[in-house]
């Protein structure tokens, strides 16, 4: 374990992080899906009450940090006016879905109800930048993500007890960060249907040799 004072240095790591996600944004290099990223910013606030009513110490300012970050993305997409991605049906389903979830975990008693309601509200809010990120990766940029996932293995680093009013967001932060960056930095779904796309068009080619053949043989 080290040092709880650690965490500011995860809080800079990710506020750098997005700082490049927000430059890129506001030049039109990055389509930032702004309905993943308002409430990017709203479920995070509230955990950061929630944390702080429930007397969690310095890991409470890596939380704080997960909702303004994502603020600057979203303020970063009004600066820019062709920087955002079209929303569709979909977007706006995981939107609902996923403020039903909010909804949830403020209302429940249930502690372990609230936090796995809340983990699913953010995870249905990060949907519509996953399937973009499948479909379009050049439309997102790797550095927020990147800096997701060192701020908050920093952050899990200086945690000296292990709760799950303590850990669980940060390690599901962690994964989710992981994915997305395999997504957008790995160009994980380009490459998948590229090698996906011989195989759907194995068919066709043998049809295609049949009839070359025949051609020949005339």
């Amino acid at each position: 374990m080290i040092s709880p004072n650690f965490v500011l240095l995860a809080v800079v790591i990710s506020v750098l992080g997005v700082s490049f996600y927000a430059r890129d944004t506001v030049r039109g290099l990055t389509e930032p899906n702004r309905v993943t990223w308002l409430l990017w910013t709203l479920a995070p606030l509230l955990a950061f009450i929630s944390e702080i009513r429930q007397g969690v110490g310095m890991t409470s300012l890596m939380t704080l940090a997960y909702a303004l970050c994502p603020l600057i993305v979203l303020g970063a997409s009004f600066v820019n006016m062709h920087s955002h991605w079209k929303l569709g049906h979909f977007d706006i389903g995981c939107g609902i879905a996923s403020c039903g979830g909010l909804i949830l975990w403020l209302v429940t008693a249930n502690d372990t109800v609230a936090l796995f309601s809340f983990i699913v509200a953010d995870l249905l809010a990060g949907l519509p930048t996953v399937l973009k990120s499948w479909r379009d990766p050049s439309s997102e940029s790797p550095s927020a993500f990147l800096g997701g996932t060192l701020s908050t293995l920093v952050t899990l680093a200086s945690v000296s007890t292990w709760t799950s009013a303590e850990v669980a967001f940060p390690i599901f932060v962690l994964a989710y960060n992981l994915f997305l960056l395999s997504l957008v930095a790995g160009r994980l779904g380009p490459r998948l249907r590229r090698e996906a796309a011989p195989e759907s068009l194995a068919p066709a080619e043998r049809v295609l040799g049949r009839v070359h053949t025949e051609v020949s043989d005339d």
